[in-house]
């Protein structure tokens, strides 16, 4: 482990030597697509973070983004503009990915140069910022099972699975991870099919948030992928056992002491549903990855989230929806519940209203 990471122990980057109490509340930013900005009270977590949106007619292959036709480069600008828009600076100083897929992983290298923040993601995420230059200290690889600490926040690492089937779209769905860093083109470009350059990286990571607060814990699971099909079949790479998605919870979830939840943050319908909440058993569920993958970032969101089957199984558990409506919704979870914020100003930046 990189002297950045060490678990349990002080680390001025990502761990210290003991959990003070935070602020009574933690902000939440829907950015679009799995685009997430947890604002805890010192740190400020940016999940997947893509906005460079890639063409889809450079895409083709069995699945439909299995390879493409030519390599790409992020678009740095546009990140950028995001950055600045929430104001710069520390706005973000830890970078997380759920998978490496290139609707997730894009773009990290950019946020990595701009914030300067420190990544934690699987080895394909190590070795895609690698491709960028990126020192390797500043990438911390997880595989399940990790406990992470800062003075404000725990992040348990459960390993998970990605959405699809391996009988319909293995490149896609089936674990793998990159064996070596990506070679880019003479431009710096990577191939960012999920066959090529941006597999998913052993699956999926998961991730627990525990808020130690006066008045008690405030926790968030957030994932951006999943499957029903194997959601309960251990993932297994090269003879390694990693475990079942739905165990792996359940074991972060006794290692944080949690029997359920305030909020799931997370995508996949009522089948994943179906299986998540009996474990899980959330207060309230937030959607994300329904807003599709082409359509231009500030273009804005194309229709409201509807999805009729998860809502009503959702109402059966007795979990409360939190819809958005527009890129850039902002919510703060404290002890009363999730509660909608303005952010009418960085949306009013990026062209939204």
């Amino acid at each position: 482990m990189g002297r950045h990471f060490r678990e349990l122990t002080a680390c001025a980057a990502l761990c210290v030597a003991g959990i003070a109490h935070s602020a009574d509340h933690v902000d939440i930013t829907w950015m679009s697509i799995t685009n997430v900005l947890f604002e805890f009270d010192k740190t400020h977590v940016l999940a997947d973070g893509y906005f460079t949106r890639l063409p889809e007619s450079i895409f083709s292959g069995g699945g439909g983004v299995d390879v493409t036709s030519r390599a790409m480069r992020p678009d740095a600008a546009a990140v950028r503009e995001v950055y600045e828009a929430l104001g710069g600076g520390s706005a973000v100083n830890l970078l997380i990915t759920g998978h490496n897929h290139f609707d997730h992983a894009f773009d990290t290298p950019v946020w990595a140069k701009l914030t300067g923040a420190n990544v934690i993601g699987s080895p394909t995420t190590c070795l895609q910022l690698k491709a960028s230059k990126i020192p390797a200290a500043r990438c911390r690889a997880v595989n399940g099972g990790e406990r992470l600490e800062r003075d404000d926040v725990k992040i348990f690492v459960v390993r998970w699975n990605h959405s699809g089937d391996p009988a319909k779209n293995p490149a896609q769905h089936n674990p793998r991870e990159l064996a070596a860093v990506p070679v880019p083109d003479v431009d710096g470009g990577l191939h960012a099919g999920v066959a090529e350059d941006f597999p998913n990286g052993g699956g999926n990571r998961a991730y627990l948030f525990v808020v130690d607060t006066p008045g008690g814990p405030l926790t968030i699971f957030f994932q951006d992928s999943a499957s029903p099909v194997d959601l309960t079949q251990p993932i297994v790479i090269d003879g390694r056992n990693y475990g079942a998605p739905l165990e792996n919870l359940r074991h972060a979830l006794a290692a944080a002491g949690l029997k359920s939840v305030d909020l799931w943050i997370g995508t996949g319908g009522r089948d994943v549903a179906a299986l998540v909440l009996p474990v899980l058993k959330p207060a309230a569920y937030l959607p994300v990855h329904w807003d599709g993958l082409w359509r231009p970032f500030k273009a804005g969101v194309e229709a409201p989230f509807s999805d009729p089957d998860l809502a009503a199984r959702l109402a059966e558990a007795g979990v409360k929806l939190v819809a958005p409506a527009q890129y850039m919704d902002k919510w703060r979870l404290d002890h009363d519940g999730v509660h909608p914020l303005d952010n009418s100003a960085v949306k009013k930046k990026l062209g939204f209203h």
